[in-house]
């Protein structure tokens, strides 16, 4: 699999070692915006930066017009040494798990949600804390939800979409509903849906949320890999 840079040098990596310019580049190219070999989602769909995985004196620059000054954003990966000016905000864990063998199951019980929906997706959003999510960020996928006496108690849906992969995102349940199995039916039907396209869904999780990745793995996920995502924020 060859990913095509925006320097227009072709380099032989995996979708999922670099999913957000490998999303940035395909399926997801009208929400890119570019400077060299950067790429950031528009910021009203999702936060993600995609890089080389050094960053040279140039990528740096361009970064830093993409964020704009005092931007803040994720880098893929650790040991990023940063020029003056840049601040080091904190380092995640993280592990990205490969779904290929999840079993997967249609569920008439859920609905797909719409932009018409977005406010109530954000309150969700606010009170479980699945991650982050934007006001446009339903259009990278499709999202299905589950509401109870008309209110939306649970959602998950899809997210980066690099190559033949479509990573599962945003899986979120109220407190008073955990525990009646939602999480799990909700990631079989979504991934339902990724796998009738013929692709396989992944998924990323922080390396501390243990009672999550161990969820994942019963439903028959593998972790690819472990990784960091190093925070830092474009100088003033």
């Amino acid at each position: 699999m060859t990913i095509e840079l925006a320097s227009g040098v072709g380099t032989a990596v995996h979708p999922l070692d670099d999913p957000v310019r490998a999303s940035l580049r395909g399926e997801h190219r009208r929400f890119a915006g570019w400077v060299g070999r950067v790429g950031r989602y528009d910021p009203d769909v999702a936060r993600f930066v995609g890089h080389p995985p050094v960053l040279d004196e140039q990528d740096w620059a361009d970064l830093a017009a993409l964020l704009g000054p005092g931007g803040v954003t994720g880098l893929r990966g650790s040991g990023h040494v940063p020029p003056e000016g840049w601040t080091v905000v904190d380092a995640i864990g993280s592990v990205q798990m490969d779904g290929s063998a999840l079993r997967v199951a249609d569920d008439p019980e859920f609905e797909v949600l719409t932009a018409a929906d977005v406010p109530e997706i954000l309150e969700l959003i606010a009170r479980t804390e699945p991650g982050p999510y934007a006001p446009r960020t339903i259009e990278m996928g499709t999202y299905l939800g589950l509401r109870v006496d008309g209110r939306l108690v649970a959602m998950a849906g899809e997210r980066l979409h690099p190559p033949g992969w479509t990573e599962i995102s945003a899986v979120c349940t109220d407190a008073e509903f955990r525990g009646r199995g939602i999480a799990t039916r909700l990631i079989r039907a979504v991934g339902a849906g990724i796998r009738a396209r013929g692709e396989r869904p992944f998924l990323h999780a922080v390396a501390h949320n243990t009672t999550a990745i161990s969820l994942y793995e019963t439903l028959g996920f593998t972790l690819r890999k472990r990784g960091q995502l190093t925070i830092v924020q474009a100088p003033g």
